[in-house]
């Protein structure tokens, strides 16, 4: 990572609604992993959440102009699936900040996107949709009549208009019937506790959800991110700066409670179309989560699972329609299936052996 002069110097903050707006619209790709994560896990959601505010903030200031923190949703949908334990999850989490770290550190990103191929990542990416999707009807069918208000109040928001909103919304109605449920809410800071060592496993199924992880990370919080900030906000953040600070944010904060985070085209996209312009967004967000973290855990506590099964499913919806976008429907139909099936790390390996053997056979025609 290198940080300049003029990097500092160009950073703007607007005190305008749109930086608002804007910082609301990066919680749609961030929140319902959150949630389902805290509440389908032993992990606490007052550190996942202040390890959110803290990198909102430290990012927003290092680049200048809005970027996304976001969950890692390969391991995220890994862990949630129950695929993954708690201890797998945070050791995958590690394993994957030191090798962006190493990536982006030695320029090798452009070299890495190239070899593995967009048809793959999107394969991967439909695999982790699958899963997702599996998780989500299973919670879901807990409470059939929630379910079905809370696919109402997602069919509701897509017909007014806010299609990438409807998960949020869905989020809303459980937080509503959560507090209800919940009472007297207790708010209360959260404790920072340093992470066990001895709580890590790192197992082959860790290993090969890193694999699929990264996979991802290359393609969609690299390579395409950049391109995004350079379409919107005519900003220079290279795919090798933004390993290097993927690198570095989960080795810093996974050790201290925090879920493996990434940069990701999508928080970027949802950043911009909420109106954010500035690194103004980054701050007001990570105030938004810092508020959450001392608020929310009574919530999660009480959040009713239905809801929580269709908040995964329109998720699983949205990630599996940005991988069908794929130049290869075959190859990236067949990795998502496997990544379903087996796992995601033996699906990211037929991809590639399946891409190189696909480009052979083509080139011979």
């Amino acid at each position: 990572m290198r940080a300049s002069l003029g990097r500092w110097t160009d950073t703007r903050f607007d005190v305008a609604w749109g930086e608002v707006t804007g910082a609301v619209g990066d919680t749609v790709t961030v929140l319902p992993i959150v949630v389902a994560v805290a509440a389908l896990t032993d992990l606490a959601l007052g550190s996942i959440l202040l390890g959110f505010a803290v990198f909102q903030v430290v990012w927003g200031l290092y680049y200048g102009h809005p970027m996304s923190v976001e969950p890692m949703k390969a391991l995220a949908a890994l862990v949630i699936a129950g695929d993954l334990s708690g201890g797998e999850y945070l050791a995958a989490g590690l394993l994957a900040g030191g090798v962006l770290l190493l990536i982006g550190q030695t320029q090798a990103l452009g070299r890495l996107a190239s070899y593995v191929g967009d048809p793959v990542i999107r394969g991967i990416q439909v695999g982790v949709a699958l899963i997702l999707l599996r998780t989500g009807v299973t919670t879901g069918l807990a409470s059939p009549a929630l379910a079905a208000l809370a696919v109402l109040v997602a069919l509701g928001t897509v017909a007014v208009g806010y299609r990438n909103a409807a998960a949020l919304a869905v989020l809303g109605l459980g937080a509503v019937l959560a507090v209800n449920g919940a009472g007297t809410l207790t708010p209360r800071v959260p404790s920072i506790a340093l992470l066990d060592p001895a709580s890590l496993t790192l197992s082959r199924d860790a290993v090969g959800a890193t694999i699929g992880q990264l996979a991802m990370t290359v393609g969609n919080a690299a390579v395409a991110t950049s391109l995004l900030v350079s379409e919107y906000f005519d900003a220079e953040a290279s795919p090798d700066d933004l390993s290097a600070s993927m690198g570095v944010m989960n080795l810093l904060a996974v050790p201290l409670g925090a879920l493996p985070m990434c940069h990701g085209s999508g928080g970027v996209a949802g950043k911009y179309a909420f109106g954010a312009r500035t690194a103004m967004s980054n701050l007001v967000l990570g105030g938004l989560y810092l508020l959450l973290a001392v608020v929310a855990v009574d919530i999660v506590a009480a959040f009713p699972m239905a809801v929580l099964g269709v908040v995964l499913v329109l998720v699983a919806l949205e990630l599996g329609r940005a991988g069908i976008a794929t130049a290869d429907p075959l190859l990236t139909g067949v990795v998502g299936v496997v990544a379903l099936l087996a796992n995601v790390g033996v699906a990211f390996g037929v991809g590639i052996v399946g891409s190189h053997a696909l480009a052979r056979l083509r080139g011979g025609d």
